[in-house]
């Protein structure tokens, strides 16, 4: 019986990273589930949800010749794969501020104590080295409401960064 693992690369990016990757799973037998495939810096991560009829030590060895040969480091954890089994987020928050260490956890843990459901969250540096700004997207279910999150941005806001909470419909059907 099949297994479903998640498997998790990273390493300097360069081209054909995909293509050899899933060609090397392909070839192994392996089918994809969901994935997430993105470049951070200079930087290239993966995590992909991987069904395999091996253990994770016969993923591993079919993986490392490829994964050493593009100079990506990978993990692979054993995983109970439901798929289509989405959480649709409601609401979506735009936080941009001077970059100083700390803001996102101070975002997050606001949001956190006040209900979200963090479903998807993308940030980016802009601005100027001389004056960068950090730029967060957050992607949630409100568990608690939008009351709640209205209020505790309105603190956060408080200490210089903006913040703009977007429900989000969600059509189901």
């Amino acid at each position: 019986m099949a297994k479903w693992y998640m498997l998790t690369l990273v390493g300097k990016d360069r081209p054909g990273i995909v293509a050899h990757v899933t060609a090397a799973l392909f070839d192994g037998g392996c089918d994809l589930g969901e994935t997430s495939m993105l470049r951070l810096g200079d930087c290239f991560t993966i995590m992909m949800m991987v069904k395999h009829n091996g253990g994770a030590k016969a993923l591993q060895q079919q993986l490392a010749p490829v994964a050493e040969s593009l100079g990506l480091h990978f993990h692979i954890d054993k995983i109970d794969g439901h798929l289509h089994r989405h959480l649709q987020p409601d609401v979506h928050i735009a936080v941009y501020g001077a970059d100083r260490p700390g803001i996102v956890a101070k975002v997050t843990n606001a949001l956190d104590e006040a209900g979200l459901n963090i479903v998807n969250l993308d940030s980016d540096v802009g601005g100027t080295e001389d004056k960068p700004i950090y730029i967060m997207h957050i992607d949630g279910v409100a568990c608690e409401g939008i009351a709640a999150l209205e209020s505790a941005l309105a603190i956060v806001t408080q200490e210089g960064i903006q913040a703009k909470l977007t429900p989000i419909d969600v059509m189901i059907g």
